[in-house]
């Protein structure tokens, strides 16, 4: 009857829906006893000794307590998990942690536990339920449960725990288990939060599991070991089983070492699992430390030397292999037990026990430090080291503790602990060990900073307290020791958060010390000063910062290199306005130590703001003003006197201009500056050092000078006006303006790249003037339709009224447009001048022509329109002119523009090979032009005036042998044989054949020219070169004969090879001399002859 009572209280129907039967039981009974009174729930369990009688309607709590005990039990027979009696349990204690009803799932674990086979069954089916189910809440809820389990102690009040306590010892070897999955729950529970690593509610519970776990296994009074008597199950006498199969399940990863750890004394058995779990607490300690950094930042620090601790132990204990490591293994484990103890506890996220008591804890750490550093008297060196060993243990205690404290607590310690604390740990900071003083010096700076979080600004309070230990601070900069490089960072910090100047002042008066290590940390505090301040929003005042920087410049002079360069360094990182006038004085100090270290340090700082175009127009200003006074200031002067070399300077940008990435930010204002400042040379020259950059932002340049020139269409009179004025100061002041107001935008593109103007499709360079084809078709082109920088540029160049020095430029600049653009316009203007005889725009279409060919060599040469430059050009030198008269000097330029248009044709690749010339090249022209005798009625005179149609024919002719003569001196080394190649055969040729004496005497010239500038070309045609020169003398006119005569004298100063390959000839040449010497009726050739004939006589 009994039999059928229990199966049909459990629910083992033979039906098919046994199985949801049975769930909806287990629910409804986990249900009336987890929601039940607490006492009620005890009583029940007290007064359960027989099956209950079953109630027709509802559940009792006894039904509840025995079925759950049955089912338990047959789920220990048939191998079947409880998840549906500990999923409840888990959600019941998440939703109940802060309910008196909590107290629920300890009281019936409790029970179960007192059982054997029901507390194996349910412990290992409670570590194994975490990594079975993948639910958070679950896990949370677990977390909680299992720390409430360790921590029953303090968790459970007015509850019976005594099964609990009996087996406190296995449930924590079977909570070791679950360790390496709780670790990948908190690896992967933290979020970012503004770069931080932030943990999540599960993570917390987690870490905090494991810290409560650990520092259980430290115990040495484990409750289970005072139980003297078992107790055994209220109602069921079960077979105890053997728990080997549970503590070997902890941990598998090394049965070695298991067995190892099986052979110590039962005593130091749980300490040897925390020992074993040493990697994972390094883990732990890690996330831990990242999840500090935000807003505990003393805790992290004492974390990461905990975590440092632990690598350490891990190290020098890392394996045992044979009986003598055993003891390495006990030591350590030992080690690591004692000291856990106090981290894991001081560790936990959520534990309010520790605020109840951080007081007797402070004390009680503060009381170890003292002790042991009082005793270290003679003590030898292992010893020392043991002791400061211990010392970091208090150390880091006092770190961890004092960190986690609240804002509250924080300040009740140091207002009841501050004082003892200082004395305390500023004892240690002349411990000789690094580590202690950096421990003592964290704790120190929060104290003295009052506060264990992110730092902010002090209270009136503070400042006072640190003015009261500052002389005692000070006295430990004397020497470079750790204690010093601890208190300049102590200092540091304190001085970026605080408005108070007196600290800062005491450290700046160490600059200038005698004591080479006072001046050291002095710099060492003001780099970590520097450093701190950098991106703070708790700046110093102004006026300290210009303490600060006005420091620095004098250590750049400083006798120590040491010092020298770390001011070198930081001077970079100080508002540029504050250094910057100085820096530059000192760049050009007579000391060349503190010259070097100054333009250093100018360098860096415009590389630390690269992008900020506002320091370098300061720098221009510096610099300009400097140039001007150059001997103002006692640290300023250069070698060279008082004049300024302002180039020496510009020259170092080139490093900060390697640095630009973003060229559009900077060249704009530098635009606007040299724009806004026309007459100051040295922008320009400093434009000048960065021109390749210039063009990488060339549009923003170009727009710039467009607008600017825009506007000055406006003002085109403003020349006239003054033009041959200067009444007083103030006009000529005012002309001069105006000058260079018209001249800027010039000489900005004149420092431009020649590639800027490469581009036909730019609207700022050429607008649309490649499109203007039905202009240029009828050989007028108005270039004012179009806004851009070619017109501008061309419009200057053609304008009358513009200034001399603005044509001038302008016209050379028009030389770099592309020929495309430049040559229709030109030979379409230069055409139109010639009809109209203006002189003013002849030469200035001449001269950006030849501008051109200088600039684009072959590609202008080879347009087109050339041709119709060349005829316009034979028109003009056809012309009747006179020596000085403005038709002459257009006259000049068409000479020079024929001669490098002869040049560039000589020059280009295919025309250098050979000695043929091409029937339609300008070399054909002006040898035919030079040569030919025949009449040429382009010439005749208005009337039919024969006479002067021949001097204008002989004029013209004259000018093509000028045009040799200018090529001669115009043409490159690579053209030079080419060049000497066609011509000299060409005119020896010729003079045999010209009748005319003066043409003969300016081919004579020509090949003077030939042999004077390209002697070195001029082996191969030496001796004809002598026979033309001979024959001159001997039957020519007067002017063949000067000319002879200089070509004589040409070859004989000629290279080696020249003189020995005509030294035949030179007999002939000596007869001759000595009779002209005597005979020439011309002073001036009888002069050069004796010339000649004395220095062949004396070779």
């Amino acid at each position: 009857m009994e039999e059928e009572e229990e199966q049909h209280l459990i629910g083992h129907d033979s039906g098919s829906e046994s199985g949801p039967m049975v769930s909806a039981t287990v629910g409804r009974a986990m249900t009336t006893l987890l929601s039940a009174n607490p006492k009620k729930l005890q009583d029940a369990i007290s007064n359960l000794h027989s099956p209950p009688k079953i109630a027709p309607l509802t559940v009792s709590m006894e039904q509840s307590l025995w079925f759950l005990h049955k089912y338990i039990g047959e789920a220990a027979e048939t191998g079947e998990h409880l998840d549906q009696v500990l999923v409840p349990i888990l959600q019941h204690t998440l939703t109940t942690r802060e309910s008196k009803r909590g107290s629920n799932v300890l009281i019936l674990l409790n029970w179960l536990f007192q059982d054997e086979v029901l507390f194996q069954v349910t412990v290992t089916n409670l570590a194994a339920v975490i990594s079975r189910r993948d639910d958070r809440y679950v896990a949370l809820g677990w977390c909680i449960l299992g720390r409430s389990l360790i921590e029953y102690e303090n968790v459970a009040k007015n509850v019976t725990t005594n099964a609990i306590r009996e087996k406190y010892d296995v449930i924590l070897k079977i909570f070791c288990s679950c360790v390496t999955h709780l670790l990948s729950i908190i690896c992967k529970g933290s979020n970012m939060h503004e770069g931080f690593e932030l943990p999540t509610r599960l993570a917390v519970a987690a870490a905090d599991f494991i810290l409560s776990l650990t520092v259980a296994l430290t115990r040495k009074d484990l409750p289970s070991n005072n139980i003297t008597k078992r107790q055994t199950s209220s109602f069921v006498t079960a077979k105890s089983q053997p728990l080997n199969s549970l503590v070997t399940a902890t941990n598998d990863r090394d049965e070695d070492t298991l067995r190892k750890a099986s052979e110590l004394p039962p005593s130091l058995e749980l300490k040897f699992l925390l020992w074993n779990n040493l990697e994972e607490l390094i883990t732990l300690v890690k996330k831990l430390t990242a999840w500090s950094r935000k807003s505990r930042s003393l805790q992290a620090k004492g974390l990461e030397r905990v975590l440092k601790w632990l690598k350490e132990l891990k190290q020098h204990n890392s394996s045992f292999q044979d009986e003598a490591e055993l003891q390495m293994l006990k030591t350590g484990s030992l080690l690591l037990t004692s000291c856990w103890k106090h981290y894991g506890m001081l560790l936990h996220l959520e534990d309010h026990k520790i605020s109840q008591q951080h007081k007797e804890l402070l004390e009680q750490y503060l009381s170890g430090i003292q002790f042991y550093a009082d005793d270290q008297a003679e003590e030898h060196d292992a010893s020392k080291s043991s002791k400061s060993k211990t010392i970091n243990f208090f150390l880091n205690c006092l770190l961890l503790l004092l960190g986690r404290l609240d804002n509250e607590q924080f300040a009740n310690a140091v207002t009841e602990f501050g004082s003892q604390v200082s004395q305390v740990l500023i004892s240690q900071l002349r411990y000789p060990d690094e580590e202690v003083i950096n421990g003592a010096i964290s704790i120190f700076k929060a104290v003295v900073l009052g506060t264990n979080h992110t730092l902010s600004k002090r209270s009136l309070g503070d400042v006072r307290q640190m003015d009261a230990l500052l002389p005692l601070l000070l006295n430990l900069l004397d020497e470079r020791d750790a204690a010093a490089k601890a208190i300049v960072k102590l200092l540091a910090e304190y001085c970026s958060i605080c408005s108070d100047s007196e600290c800062l002042n005491e450290v700046l008066k160490r600059i200038v010390s005698k004591n080479v290590a006072q001046r050291r940390n002095a710099i060492d505090f003001l780099s970590d000063l520097i450093h701190l301040s950098s991106g703070s929003t708790n700046t110093l005042p102004q006026a300290c910062w210009q303490d600060v920087a006005n420091h620095l410049l004098e250590c750049l002079g400083d006798e120590d290199q040491i010092i020298k360069d770390q001011a070198a360094k930081l001077i970079p990182m100080i508002d540029p306005p504050l250094v910057l006038s100085t820096l530059v004085d000192l760049s050009y100090s007579t000391q060349e130590s503190v010259q070097i270290s100054a333009s250093t340090a100018l360098v860096a700082l415009l590389v630390n703001h690269k992008h900020n175009p506002e320091i370098l127009c300061l720098l221009l200003d510096c610099l300009s003003k400097l140039s001007q006074n150059p001997d103002s200031g006692a640290v300023i002067g250069t070698k060279e006197g008082s004049t300024l070399d302002a180039d020496r300077l510009l020259k170092l940008l080139s490093e900060w201009a390697k640095h630009v990435e973003d060229w559009h930010v900077v060249v704009g204002p530098l635009i606007d500056k040299m724009l806004a400042e026309p007459s100051n040379a040295l922008i320009v020259r400093f434009l000048s050092h960065i021109s390749e950059y210039l063009a990488e932002a060339v549009h923003i340049v170009f727009n710039r000078l467009v607008s600017y020139m825009r506007e000055q269409k406006v003002i085109d009179e403003c020349n006239s006006k003054w033009k041959g004025r200067t009444d007083s100061k103030s006009e000529a002041m005012k002309h001069e303006h105006c000058l260079f107001n018209r001249l800027c935008p010039l000489l900005i593109i004149r420092l431009l790249p020649l590639r800027v103007f490469d581009d036909l499709n730019s609207p700022l360079v050429y607008g649309d003037l490649p499109s203007n084809s039905a202009l240029r078709e009828n050989r007028q082109i108005n270039i004012e339709v179009s806004d851009c920088i070619a017109a501008l540029m061309i419009s200057r160049a053609l304008s009358k009224s513009e200034f001399e020095d603005v044509r001038k430029l302008a016209a050379e600049l028009c030389g770099r447009i592309h020929p495309e653009i430049l040559v229709p316009i030109l030979s379409s203007e230069l055409e139109a001048a010639a009809n109209a005889k203006d002189v003013f725009k002849i030469k200035v279409c001449l001269f950006s022509f030849c501008t051109s060919l200088m600039v684009r060599g072959n590609s202008a040469y080879k347009h087109p329109n050339v041709f119709i430059i060349r005829k316009t050009i034979h028109q003009i030198l056809s012309w009747s002119s006179v020596d000085s008269d403005e038709i002459s000097k257009a006259q000049h330029g068409c000479i020079d523009c024929l001669a490098l248009m002869l040049c560039t044709e000589i020059q280009s690749p295919k025309s250098s090979k050979g000695t043929a010339i091409a029937r339609d090249s300008v070399l054909a022209y002006v040898t035919n032009q030079l040569t030919g005798d025949e009449n040429d009625s382009s010439f005749e005179s208005e009337g039919g005036d024969t006479v002067t149609g021949a001097t204008a024919r002989l004029s013209f002719r004259l000018c093509m042998a000028n045009v040799l003569i200018s090529a001669c001196q115009k043409i490159s080394d690579a053209g030079k044989k080419s060049f000497v190649k066609k011509i000299v055969p060409c005119v020896i040729r010729s003079i045999g054949e010209i009748v005319e004496p003066d043409i003969r005497a300016a081919c004579v010239q020509v090949l003077f020219s030939v042999a004077y500038h390209l002697k070195s070309s001029i082996f191969s045609h030496s001796n004809d070169l002598l026979s033309v020169a001979l024959k001159s003398l001997r039957d020519g006119s007067q002017k063949e004969r000067m000319a002879g005569a200089k070509l004589v004298m040409c070859l004989m100063a000629s290279e080696e090879d020249v003189v020995e390959s005509i030294s035949a000839g030179l007999l002939e040449a000596r007869a001759l001399l000595q009779k002209l010497s005597s005979t020439e009726p011309s002073p001036d050739v009888r002069q050069i002859c004796r010339q000649l004939l004395v220095f062949l006589t004396s070779r």
